[in-house]
């Protein structure tokens, strides 16, 4: 890429990349970002990998970029692509080391202030009480019979065994279950690493999160989201785990082995990839469903946990203590979906690597309470900074695959975070601020310090401009639990 001059600009917030740029590029990149966005993604390989993305055998429509982009494993952080079925490619660099990675939202009728004095004890018991930490052990032990019970059925393993409802099911992406899990092909090492964390945090950027609805924009869909200003609700950030890290591990290793069988070349060995229809192709499908419901399941137990400690820290003081889910929904994830490309009907694998589903009102996997605003959005934030609720629009599924960006996206490296902040003076600052915050690492909360990241409300904006997303929501933090 050689500069801002090889972009056209089609309005203020979005650009596109020719696929004339490069002779190997089989399809155009569209990028959501302000000129700013787009030179500081020169600074990083993110704009590169999205050019080498567009590379990929089968691809259809475009390449499109997020507004919260920024180098990842192959493909950009933000980035969306499209392979036709059941030629074009599954590439797990398009998806992610941790799959599923995702949040969820739960809201209450519980008014801040009346419970104030109550935060920092409600922080300290979601801090004891939900497992955190790198490679920590979560709230429930398997079997390795129940671990392959949880691979395949997610979500509904927890309603069966009491650690969810059926509108925790209703309201949870696909229903808290990817079909066609296949777990004879998840290696023995990532069971074993599987057995021990469902209902635990994780470290790194995933967090529980109170927060205060602190200002409605779409009163009509908060409500139907139960969404009242002033009053507390919950974020749980979390992924895959173990399991889902290893799983990506080993088929990224495998297929360097794959491309050469199938004759594929590739710009940068980190995109490798397989064929949708060959054997290696429906293996990682089958063991990237297995995490991804994993993942389903460890937030859903998650989810459990934070609402017992709701209820035994505001039980006495608020009649109405329940936590209820707006919504729950995956970040890293390839889905088998229908989309209009070119004015043609087509199924397609799309692959969401930071980047979360934005489908518009009338879709039929947007559950029934939705249907006629839209699916709920989420964009969590950066601990001191406001997270947004969404819907997903029309344009959605004409622009981006009915995708949407996923949070505020990283300006600079966690190491680089890590000599800029000092993690104690951080949360000194978060605490004057009135954000209380829980971590088991001063220098992995430094890692995560709100100026490493982009602002999430330009994000949002940029979203908002374009119409791949209308604003319901903002939310502001009062507590937070880092790994």
């Amino acid at each position: 890429m050689n500069g801002i001059h090889d972009f056209t600009k089609i309005s203020p917030f979005e650009w596109l990349i020719s696929r004339k740029l490069r002779k190997d590029m089989r399809v155009d990149v569209r990028l959501f970002a302000t000129q700013e966005m787009l030179e500081s993604g020169l600074q990083d390989r993110s704009i590169d990998q999205a050019m080498n993305a567009a590379s990929l055998p089968g691809l259809v429509g475009e390449v499109v970029v997020m507004p919260d982009m920024h180098q990842g494993y192959g493909f950009p952080i933000g980035g969306v692509a499209a392979t036709r079925l059941p030629d074009g490619v599954i590439s797990p660099g398009g998806i992610g080391y941790d799959i599923n990675c995702g949040v969820r939202l739960l809201v209450s009728t519980i008014e801040y202030e009346s419970v104030k004095g109550l935060i920092p004890i409600l922080n300290q018991r979601l801090y004891a009480e939900c497992p955190s930490g790198v490679g920590g052990k979560g709230a429930k032990a398997l079997s390795l019979s129940e671990l392959e019970k949880v691979c395949r059925e997610g979500s509904h393993w927890a309603r069966k065994n009491g650690f969810a409802t059926n509108e925790d099911i209703e309201f949870t992406e696909d229903g808290g279950c990817l079909e066609g899990a296949d777990f004879s092909k998840v290696s023995h090492r990532a069971r074993e690493r599987g057995l021990l964390q469902v209902g635990s945090l994780g470290s790194g950027n995933h967090f529980i999160e109170v927060d205060v609805v602190d200002q409605l924009f779409d009163s009509s869909s908060a409500q139907r989201m139960g969404l009242k200003e002033g009053c507390l609700c919950l974020m749980v950030h979390s992924g895959s785990r173990g399991l889902g890290h290893q799983i990506c591990t080993d088929y990224v290793h495998d297929f360097q082995q794959t491309v050469q069988k199938y004759g594929i070349h590739l710009p940068d060995r980190e995109l490798v990839c397989a064929p949708l229809n060959s054997p290696e192709g429906q293996a990682y499908l089958g063991a990237m469903r297995c995490a991804a419901n994993y993942a389903f399941c460890n937030r859903q137990v998650l989810a459990y946990t934070a609402r017992m400690i709701f209820e035994s820290v505001f039980a006495s003081k608020v009649p109405d203590h329940e936590l209820r889910l707006v919504y729950d929904l995956a970040h890293n994830i390839g889905k088998i979906e229908n989309h209009v490309i070119d004015n043609k009907q087509m199924k397609v694998c799309v692959h969401r690597k930071g980047a979360t589903r934005a489908f518009a009102a009338g879709m039929n996997e947007v559950p029934v309470k939705f249907r006629d605003i839209g699916q709920p959005v989420l964009v969590p934030g950066s601990m001191g900074t406001s997270s947004w609720v969404l819907v997903g629009t029309d344009l959605a599924m004409q622009k981006s695959f009915g995708s949407c960006a996923h949070g505020a996206g990283r300006v600079f490296s966690r190491s680089q975070a890590k000599r800029k902040v000092r993690g104690e003076q951080l949360k000194g600052e978060l605490k004057s601020r009135g954000i209380h915050v829980m971590t088991g690492s001063m220098s992995g909360l430094a890692e995560e310090a709100p100026e490493a990241y982009k602002d999430v409300d330009q994000v949002v904006n940029i979203v908002d401009k374009v119409g791949i997303a209308r604003r319901v929501a903002r939310l502001r933090p009062v507590a937070v639990i880092k790994g």
